[in-house]
């Protein structure tokens, strides 16, 4: 299992082509959701399908109406293998057999009553849009057609950059840190628009986006240029900004890590990261998005499995603190929507206490989602027996359904949950949406270094360019390794550009290589990785720099890379390795569009790390 049965038989999951939805209809929907009781007693669809989102009436009859085991399972939000909810591959029924116990979606939801399932591309749930909108469609019919059933959650970690579950063809923008680079917070509910109305049309309804934490730590291993930078004045707007963007197209935003994961120098997916901050700190710092993200009117907020021992000094993660999730995020900050965990699955969570034990802490603590269990079946049973043995109220279950309602009513869940092809067409990797991509991505892309005016290259001067560098895994969907994108956007535009992929460790005899590859090439371009001070990815930058080839270096990731290989002749930061920021960096290089972007976090001296070599708010111009 990774981070992030009822024997039913398969069916086909459609609408698979471009089918309409299949049975159970508008009318089964309607009667089974918000307004259902009044609804119902007046004998008409109309009154149900325009019950108010803030109906708590309507809604705490459907409570009622639940059993217990029901109302467990509404907490849950969990992962499922396959591209069909009701047909997977085989080994995808193999893996949901091993992991959970039953074959199909369509099974766990039967078997759970799960009020959420979380999408990942390593799941196999997101192969292409169309497909997408079948297994959500499929997902939500598995769910209506049981006694009770109401229409479920389906969220997905899109946070654009390094993290994005939903790849090509649906448009994939710059990260967040690109965004704080860019500064726009115009950009940044643009980003949260579009991206929004390409989830909602493809069965996605809650967005774990965007993430509110302030990056101080340069060495954060789990956090870096998923956060939107270093200042949390900026962050909060940006942060604002993309909430209402998402909200506004109907997907609920999700903040997070609260209550902040920015200096951590410890991966809570591994270990069990410690934030040393005072409670004046956390204040002025970590806490600011989060109160904009409040104000902005954020649906849910998810929860950091991380110590902050100026918080709450018991020692347990934030996620199972009642002091942090009641006392501050609900009692001082006012917050009374859905808090959701990160992970349940993640070392951070587990290393104090049992896996039967920490969905029942973290209820207790004031959490109403639980997401992605490693074992959902000693989980689900832990809160069951909770209840029945009295160390969880009923009552307590119902606070955090009834704010899951809620959100489920806000965004039209509850009263139609399926979405068309015909919407996915319209909407999703559209002309319009991908232009505006691009140009987002020009506005972020930070130059730092230009020696001489060594940039932009000259198609007269240096035709001839060699494309080095690491070629991560792409975090989506993609035309290719980051070495093969830049060089062919770079032929685009009238260069003659050569790819030669070197990694993030490259060998002597790599190194080599590039060298010699180097003698052939009028400049190169340098893509780094997390570049570090004895790493051979800065030999190979050096290596290069000694041959005497103009050589322009690009940070595919963290803007820290520059401070270790202080002889390029012009280094930029990108923040991502994603098609659509090393294509706008190229046309940075090639001179096509001017370097808009300003650095959004200090990058401080290689051998004096308390002395700033680039301050935030620093960027070249042409």
């Amino acid at each position: 299992m990774r981070d992030s049965s009822t024997g039913s038989t398969a069916r086909p999951s459609g609408p698979t082509g471009h089918d309409r939805p299949s049975r159970p209809s508008r009318r089964t929907v309607l009667a089974a959701t918000a307004g259902v009781t009044a609804a119902l007693a007046a004998g008409t669809r109309a009154q149900a399908a325009q019950a108010r989102p803030d109906d708590d009436k309507a809604l705490r009859a459907l409570i009622s109406r639940m059993t217990l085991e029901e109302k467990v399972g509404q907490l849950f939000v969990m992962r499922v293998y396959g591209h069909s909810a009701t047909a997977p591959d085989q080994a995808d029924i193999d893996a949901n057999l091993k992991e959970i116990g039953v074959r199909t979606a369509a099974e766990l939801i039967a078997k759970y009553r799960v009020g959420g399932i979380i999408y990942f591309a390593w799941a196999h749930n997101t192969r292409d849009p169309h497909q997408i909108a079948a297994l959500s469609n499929g997902i939500q019919r598995a769910s209506l057609e049981l006694p009770r059933g109401l229409p479920l959650l389906i969220s997905t970690d899109q946070e654009h950059g390094v993290v994005a579950r939903v790849g090509k063809p649906a448009t994939l923008f710059p990260g967040a840190m690109a965004l704080g680079a860019g500064g726009s917070r115009s950009d940044a509910r643009t980003v949260g628009r579009i991206s929004g109305a390409e989830l909602r049309a493809i069965g996605i309804n809650q967005d774990y986006s965007p993430d509110a934490d302030v990056n101080v730590n340069p060495a954060n291993p789990v956090i870096g240029v998923r956060s939107f930078g270093a200042d949390p004045e900026a962050v909060a707007g940006l942060v604002a900004a993309e909430v209402k963007g998402y909200q506004g197209s109907g997907v609920a935003a999700t903040a997070k890590h609260f209550p902040g994961h920015g200096d951590t120098a410890v991966d809570s997916h591994f270990g069990f990261p410690v934030i040393t901050h005072s409670r004046e700190l956390w204040s002025e710092l970590d806490a600011v998005p989060f109160r904009a993200a409040i104000r902005a009117g954020i649906d849910s907020i998810m929860t950091a499995h991380i110590m902050v021992p100026a918080l709450d000094p018991a020692g347990d993660p934030a996620t199972l603190s009642h002091p942090i999730l009641t006392g501050i995020l609900r009692g001082e900050l006012g917050y009374d929507g859905v808090v959701v965990t990160d992970s349940l699955g993640m070392e951070g969570v587990r290393t104090k206490y049992g896996d039967d034990r920490v969905p029942v802490l973290a209820l207790k603590a004031g959490v109403d989602q639980l997401l992605n269990p490693p074992d959902l079946n000693v989980a689900w049973n832990a809160v069951l027996n909770a209840v029945r043995g009295g160390e969880l109220t009923e009552a307590r279950l119902d606070e955090s359904i009834l704010r899951i309602l809620r959100l489920k009513a806000k965004h039209g869940v509850l009263r139609d949950p399926y979405v068309r092809d015909a919407a996915v067409d319209r909407v999703v990797g559209i002309p319009e949406h991908l232009r505006a991509a691009d140009r987002i991505a020009e506005r972020t892309t930070t130059l730092l270094v230009n020696e001489e005016g060594q940039l932009p290259l000259s198609r007269r001067r240096t035709p001839r360019v060699l494309v080095v560098g690491a070629d991560p895994a792409s975090p989506s969907l993609s035309d290719g390794p980051p070495t093969t994108v830049m060089a062919a956007a770079l032929t685009a535009l009238g260069f003659t550009a050569t790819a030669l992929s070197t990694g993030t460790a490259p060998s002597a005899a790599t190194i080599t290589k590039a060298v010699t590859a180097a003698a052939d090439a009028d400049a190169v371009v340098a893509l780094t990785y997390n570049l570090t001070a004895t790493g051979s990815q800065k030999t190979l930058v050096d290596r290069l720099v000694a041959t005497g080839v103009p050589v322009t270096a690009v940070a595919i990731r963290n803007p820290y890379d520059i401070a270790q290989i202080p002889g390029v002749g012009a280094a930029l930061a990108s923040y991502s390795w994603t098609d659509v920021e090393v294509r706008a960096a190229a046309r940075v290089i090639a001179g096509q569009v001017d370097p808009r972007g300003s650095l959004p976090v200090p990058v401080q001296r290689a051998d004096d790390p308390a002395q700033v070599l680039y301050p935030i708010g620093y960027g070249l111009r042409y």
